[in-house]
């Protein structure tokens, strides 16, 4: 993409309504514009994020064997009243009425939908297990929205529901999500802590939010050092052999991680002191497994193996999409602005034409810029006449991971710069090398 011809609106100020890092750089980035509180459009290099956070976990989710779907945002509170949430809710449920007068809802979730839908497509045994999620614009009315899409009140979310026969099934699929959120977060760079949580309004018994650490996040955590010890940007499951998902779990669960709400001082005392670790964190995704909570009230009763009724016994697993973009921004950036990791990166890298209009360089710039279009690279293509600091400044503020610098003194040796963005290291680079090595 040229940069002459994106649509990136640059702020050089900090938004005075942005309380936090990511909400400021969000808006100064021209990744998102508010449009009511709580609620945001998300213009080109934002929405580029979000599709790219949204592929990695539709991947994760299928290969974990979940089943894509889509559900409406409005729904009926009928199911609502069946289960007992509607009234229960609260003022965070934005309910209206249709032109029939009917009560309806812009969803904040959809376990009640959800069931509704598999209650009309299974009859038996056979039909379970089955995990089907979707990826869906939600609604809940926060009394306060801030922080920018960190707490808004509309947001995309990934929320599954697994079906199951019996007890030791859902604890399976339970099991499933609980390493499929493991993998989804470490694809994205980021090490998810896993956390015995409360169930608040979803209900049921078993429940885990992953975190990652932020000096902004909401909540104050309590972990073990040993978390970030392990790997976790490397591990392969076959999610039918339910004793080696079960073990992995174990494996995480053993370790002492909680937030301030779950904390037991005394038995993180018994952690050697140079494992007890703090700090604060960040919600990205929350797995709950209910049991009959839904499915009795509703109605979701398949034949069993004896012939006799069955009520299928469910989870919700949920990630926060749009959410990931704000917290990836809180745990990566510095002084100079955003610090994407390479997976979830709007472009792999600008391409920086120091003196546009220069027949050399722009002949340079433009053969590097085909090429690596030609191999699949995403390139951001600075080809304006702005002036190389502006340059450099915009680039460093929307955070791409790498920057090809090109300018007419490198050229006459044959050089391009590079910049790592992360780390701020800068290296001389042949420009017949520049394709192989970012096309590799």
């Amino acid at each position: 993409m040229r940069l002459s011809a994106y649509f990136l609106p640059i702020l050089r100020d900090d938004p005075k309504e942005a309380e936090i890092i990511s909400h400021k750089l969000m808006l100064r980035a021209g990744m998102i514009r508010q449009e009511a509180a709580g609620s945001y459009s998300w213009l080109p290099l934002g929405f580029r994020v979000l599709k790219k956070i949204e592929q990695i976990v539709r991947e994760e989710q299928n290969r974990a064997g979940a089943i894509e779907v889509l559900m409406p945002t409005i729904q009926s509170a009928d199911l609502w009243r069946k289960s007992g949430r509607y009234d229960a809710y609260g003022k965070e449920m934005l309910r209206i009425k249709d032109r029939h007068d009917r009560d309806m809802l812009f969803g904040p979730t959809n376990e009640e939908m959800i069931t509704d839908i598999f209650r009309h497509g299974a009859q038996s045994y056979r039909d379970l297990p089955r995990n089907l999620y979707h990826i869906q614009w939600k609604f809940r009315d926060e009394v306060r929205p801030r922080f920018g899409v960190m707490r808004g009140r509309e947001f995309l979310m990934k929320d599954a529901y697994s079906f199951d026969l019996d007890a030791e099934g859902g604890r399976h699929s339970y099991n499933k999500m609980f390493v499929s959120y493991l993998r989804t977060f470490a694809r994205m760079g980021l090490k998810a802590i896993p956390m015995r949580a409360e169930t608040g309004p979803i209900g049921g018994k078993d429940s885990h939010e992953f975190l990652i650490l932020a000096d902004t996040g909401e909540s104050q955590v309590f972990f073990d050092r040993d978390f970030y010890d392990m790997d976790w940007t490397e591990f392969s499951i076959d999610y039918d052999d339910a004793a080696a998902v079960g073990k992995l779990v174990e494996d995480f669960t053993s370790k002492y991680a909680a937030t301030d709400d779950k904390h037991e001082a005394a038995e993180f005392e018994k952690l050697p002191a140079d494992r007890r670790l703090s700090g604060r964190g960040i919600e990205v995704g929350h797995i709950f497994f209910f049991g009959s909570k839904y499915s009795e009230p509703l109605g979701a009763v398949v034949q069993g193996k004896d012939g006799q009724p069955v009520t299928v016994l469910s989870g919700s697993y949920g990630i926060g999409v749009s959410r990931l973009v704000g917290a990836i921004i809180e745990a990566s950036h510095d002084e100079a602005g955003i610090i994407w990791p390479e997976p979830v990166a709007p472009f792999k890298l600008a391409l920086i034409n120091l003196k546009a209009g220069d027949s050399g360089t722009d002949a340079a710039c433009e053969k590097i810029y085909g090429a690596l279009g030609a191999k699949g690279v995403e390139v951001l293509y600075d080809d304006t006449d702005a002036r190389p600091g502006a340059k450099f400044a915009t680039m460093d503020l929307i955070g791409l991971p790498w920057q090809v610098i090109i300018g007419p003194r490198g050229l006459k040796d044959g050089i391009a710069e590079v910049k790592n963005r992360r780390t701020g290291e800068r290296s001389n680079v042949p420009l017949t090398e520049i394709v192989d090595r970012f096309s590799a």
